[in-house]
């Protein structure tokens, strides 16, 4: 299955949910979301530290604007495509709506492997984006965040790049979330994804009539999504069984040792190696029984070929888009409950929607209050779409693209049809 698939999984979502709106849904109103409003490809050209200029291609998508300014953060791999953002930027605009902030759909992508570069030139070549990027990012445009290969830090140097391009200080209003808390961003953002990850899982086994203190878990990614969410996973007295990231994957049957395991991949850049657990194969490890499955890493990667080995009793999507249309049917007929993505990894998009208040309003905001509030709207829009899968007998991803896509078609139908 090829990453260009992103666009075909977001558009096949999107079908579904057009296809149960269409009796009360304007055609229009349809085909308008079917494609971006706006794709922009640049060429990007930082000389590095090597004293050679070199060239990236780089793109921003804006899908819609219909709620607000495009949200979606920027992500830096080699192998991303404007496909890619493409389909990624329609998901944001999905789970901006479903839950509940005034934003649109977008993304970013820059083509290259930050693995590659000292952190100096990542450092350039974020700069190089953002300057090149001037007319197509602000507070009422589009507004960035971290994403696959971009960091907090990184979200600063941009804020900084803008600020000295107009002469300022700081920027004049939220430009960036998920920056540094000493630059304005806000504290619990870094670990918000994770946390809205395991608080989603925890109202799916509730949903099933399991306890979550000793529910098991096995997560496939261990970035700051994986990490985070298995952190907060054994906080609430769940038993993370497997982790698998990019180079392998460690297991132990009674449990790992998180905490253990995360400060062993800090410093080695991997779970490979940790000697309190047992190295197994990470294709392997996704179709181990266990109560909660994680994909927490890159798209696509529950497809037709493994979802029939799939033993999870739930599926908790940390990624964006990573189980494929084919896959999604195979669990669905085999019961197996999954929280989609635009639910499941909202709690980042929605404590973004926070630094922006924050910043907008030059106000402070506690990091209890920000746990607080995420995880409050976290629950409640898990119960919304809950209430709606069972009313209208449907999947809990149905529901969730149903609600989402209506809200958008709402905003759109009370905007007008000029110009």
């Amino acid at each position: 299955m090829t990453q260009a698939s992103l666009w075909r999984t977001a558009l096949a979502n999107f079908e579904q949910a057009a296809e149960l709106l269409a009796p009360e849904v304007s055609p229009a109103a349809l085909d308008r979301l079917r494609q971006p409003r706006e794709r922009i490809e640049l060429t990007l050209s930082p000389q590095l530290t090597d004293g050679v200029p070199h060239v990236f291609r780089a793109f921003i998508v804006r899908h819609s604007d219909a709620l607000g300014p495009a949200k979606g953060g920027i992500r830096m791999t080699g192998s991303v495509t404007l496909d890619d953002v493409t389909g990624l930027a329609m998901e944001m605009t999905w789970k901006c709506a479903l839950i509940g902030v005034p934003f649109g759909g977008g993304k970013a992508g820059i083509v290259a492997d930050p693995r590659r570069f000292s952190a100096t030139d990542n450092e350039v070549l974020l700069r190089s984006f953002a300057h090149n990027a001037t007319r197509h990012i602000g507070p009422q445009v589009y507004v960035p965040a971290p994403d696959m290969g971009t960091t907090e830090a990184g979200m600063g140097y941009i804020k900084d790049t803008l600020s000295f391009a107009a002469g300022l200080a700081t920027t004049q209003g939220c430009f960036v979330t998920g920056k540094p808390v000493i630059l304005g961003g806000i504290p619990g953002r870094r670990e918000a994804t994770g946390r809205g990850v395991a608080v989603t899982a925890a109202e799916a086994l509730r949903e099933r009539g399991m306890a979550v203190e000793g529910a098991t878990v096995i997560l496939q990614g261990f970035g700051n999504v994986g990490s985070y969410a298995a952190s907060i996973m054994a906080s609430m007295g769940m038993r993370v069984l497997g982790v698998a990231d990019v180079l392998g994957a460690v297991w132990k049957a009674d449990g790992l040792d998180v905490a253990a395991l995360v400060a062993h991949a800090g410093r080695t850049g991997s779970v490979v190696g940790f000697d309190k657990g047992e190295a197994v194969d990470a294709a392997e490890l996704l179709t181990r029984p266990c109560d909660v499955l994680v994909p927490a890493a890159a798209g696509n990667q529950l497809t037709v070929d493994n979802a029939p080995a799939i033993q999870a009793k739930i599926i908790a999507e940390g990624a964006n888009g990573p189980t494929t249309p084919e896959a999604d049917a195979i669990l669905e007929e085999r019961g197996i409950l999954v929280v989609p993505d635009i639910l499941c990894n909202a709690g980042g998009v929605f404590v973004s929607y926070l630094e922006f208040t924050q910043e907008t309003q030059q106000e402070q905001m506690t990091e209890a209050e920000v746990r607080r509030r995420l995880t409050r709207r976290m629950t409640e829009r898990y119960a919304a779409v809950r209430d709606l899968a069972r009313q209208r007998g449907l999947s809990m991803r149905r529901a969730a693209m149903l609600k989402a896509v209506g809200t958008v078609c709402e905003a759109l139908t009370a905007r007008g049809n000029l110009p």
